[in-house]
């Protein structure tokens, strides 16, 4: 059985100091952000997935609902970028080394990246996301996490294909 990690403690630093309000909510260790949703009880849509990704010259995170994609198109055309691609495994270790892989939280600006946040994400009154672990998630207001964030809400996102 893999040992359950604790939050990061950089994670839970800048939410303390900010006299952020959130829950943390334990769950089976999952790896794909539709079981985590499933098991924190939020629906896919409410459920944010970090997504980290290149744009032309730099890193970027870009966070949308669990059952949605990035839509490239609409990044590069909405970011006026000639390029955008995934970001490589091995480069998100690098640009997250107190998180695991895939279990990024949505605090790119703590990671001196830039935050994209999809337009149909901050809809919603709370949002949740993984908290730097495959065993923990953070659930907040909406409107605490852009005031911790300050995001680009840009049309960046299309719903997955079931």
């Amino acid at each position: 059985m893999t040992a359950v990690r604790e939050i990061p403690t950089s994670i839970k630093t800048y939410l303390d100091e900010h006299g952020t309000r959130y829950e943390i909510v334990k769950h089976a260790r999952d790896y794909a952000a539709q079981y985590t949703a499933a098991d924190t009880h939020t629906p896919g849509r409410k459920f944010a997935k970090c997504v980290l990704v290149w744009i032309d010259n730099y890193y970027a995170m870009v966070v949308l609902p669990a059952d949605h994609r990035v839509d490239f198109d609409s990044l590069r055309r909405v970011l006026r970028a000639k390029d955008a691609g995934l970001v490589r495994e091995e480069e998100m270790v690098r640009l997250f080394p107190d998180c695991e892989v895939g279990a990024e939280p949505p605090f790119g600006n703590l990671y001196d990246l830039p935050v994209y946040v999809a337009t149909s994400i901050v809809d919603d009154d709370t949002i949740t996301f993984n908290a730097g672990t495959h065993d923990e998630a953070i659930r907040m207001r909406v409107e605490e996490f852009e005031r911790l964030t300050d995001p680009s809400v840009i049309d960046c996102s299309v719903k997955a294909a079931v």
